[in-house]
């Protein structure tokens, strides 16, 4: 009889083991604190079924790659006795039948004065090359709400250096408020002027989906040394699994609860929400989940408001985040579902035009379609009556605006919008902002009631 080679005969008894160790788990009687391993039954696309094991929603499963290492995965669903699982990476080396090893461990953010200067990814490894991460503590993903009966009222003005929001769309310690937008038009252009100017304790910048090279972009160009000093970035570019994607957006507003717990002012920035929102449709319609609104399943539109809904003021004696999200207005569409979905949630929404961008106005904030729901409740009367007349004689010139460009309008047939033509050019100086300069709260406001009060006769 001819012998076996003798590394036949190990893989051999290694794979009885295997079978023998698997059938007695199946067999043993099951308890909360029982692990029992299973197999992978099947990967498309991004999406992996096992079989064989339990786990809870949101737990981590090791799967044994072809190398004997171990890609890491998360539990997002389930049918039956299948698991549904979502890589945190890439998914080389991973066979057919594959162990699947459930753990008792989930997603947690390290939180801590350490972070401050830090640039980390979705997992909270750290990006900048400058050593681990060394956390105070580590807190869950997604924390518990607030109760909205003990938040702190949105009482303070908070300076944003930027003339047109400062002096139109005033917002408030612990508002949220979006920056709609088509593709190109600036929205992360102005992200970086209120990265710079803004009057924060901290700030932290979710990067989420984005190009990966206006992360470097970001924190060299826009935060500087001194920004970054006072900064927490996490960055989870367009080429990370939906999942990392996903989680960036949670560790972000949960590293801006750490600190606003501390007592501190925090500035949270995040580019952009409609990468969230993408990044959960992938999840999704991965594991199944209808389409419901163009491609969107519901989902998406239960996981938005709470993400918003974590950032805004603490309980009485703490600190409150003030957010800004950007939104991608697909195709230029306002009533894209996610830019309809945000807006009726966020406390305020500021509309960039693309027609007062190529117009050469910058930041192109549109006065007629943005607003901000806190301003009534911090400004001074002047102040709003300052600015709702100018948002008046703004949207008077434009309704007339054709009539004006092709000569037809006739000066002296009326009074109104001979005013608004007399002040048009100073108008348009007064949105116009170069990028390196910032324009304080007091200044914005002194300024725009010195333009509604003046007849523009010196224009």
């Amino acid at each position: 009889m001819q012998a076996r080679h003798p590394m036949l005969m190990r893989a051999s008894e290694r794979s009885r083991r295997w079978s023998d160790q698997l059938a007695g788990l199946r067999q043993r009687v099951r308890h909360p604190g029982c692990i029992v391993e299973g197999r992978l039954a099947r990967a498309a696309g991004m999406t992996l079924e096992a079989t064989g094991c339990e786990a809870a929603l949101g737990a981590r499963c090791l799967i044994e790659g072809q190398d004997g290492g171990t890609v890491q995965a998360e539990v997002v669903g389930f049918a039956g006795d299948r698991l549904f699982l979502m890589p945190t990476g890439g998914l080389a080396g991973v066979m057919p039948n594959a162990r699947v090893i459930p753990t008792s461990t989930v997603a947690q953010v390290p939180v801590g004065s350490a972070l401050l200067g830090r640039v980390i990814d979705g997992a909270g490894n750290p990006l900048d090359g400058r050593g681990p991460v060394l956390a105070e503590a580590r807190v869950p993903l997604e924390a518990r709400p607030i109760n909205p009966l003990q938040r702190r009222p949105i009482a303070e003005p908070l300076d944003v250096g930027v003339r047109v929001l400062n002096a139109l769309f005033t917002a408030g310690r612990g508002q949220r408020l979006g920056l709609f937008a088509g593709s190109g038009v600036g929205k992360s252009s102005l992200l970086a002027m209120m990265t710079r100017y803004t009057s924060a304790d901290v700030i932290v910048v979710g990067l989420i989906g984005e190009r990966g090279r206006e992360v470097k972009e970001f924190v060299e160009d826009n935060l500087g040394a001194e920004g970054l000093a006072r900064s927490v970035v996490v960055a989870t570019p367009a080429d990370c699994s939906p999942l990392l994607r996903l989680h960036g957006a949670w560790m972000a507003t949960a590293i801006a609860e750490y600190f606003r717990d501390q007592g501190l002012q925090v500035l949270l920035l995040m580019d952009s929400l409609t990468r969230f929102a993408q990044a959960q449709r992938e999840i999704g319609l991965a594991i199944g989940e209808p389409p419901a609104t163009r491609g969107y399943p519901p989902s998406v539109f239960s996981r938005l408001p709470q993400l918003i809904e974590r950032a805004g003021t603490g309980t009485h004696g703490g600190g409150s985040i003030t957010a800004f999200y950007t939104v991608l207005a697909e195709g230029d569409d306002e009533n894209d579902p996610i830019v309809d979905a945000a807006r009726a949630v966020l406390d305020g929404h500021i509309m960039l035009s693309r027609d007062i961008a190529e117009a050469g106005i910058y930041p192109p904030v549109d006065p007629e379609a943005s607003i901000s729901r806190s301003m009534n409740r911090i400004c001074a009367p002047q102040h709003l009556r300052a600015a709702q007349r100018l948002r008046e004689i703004y949207a008077y010139y434009q309704r007339h605006r054709d009539l004006i460009t092709v000569g037809a309008y006739r000066a002296g047939s009326d009074p109104q919008l001979d005013r608004a033509v007399r002040l048009w050019p100073r108008i348009e100086a007064f949105l116009r902002q170069d990028m390196h300069q910032a324009v304080a709260l007091a200044t914005a406001v002194a300024e725009l009631e010195a333009l509604v009060n003046s007849d523009g006769a010196a224009a």
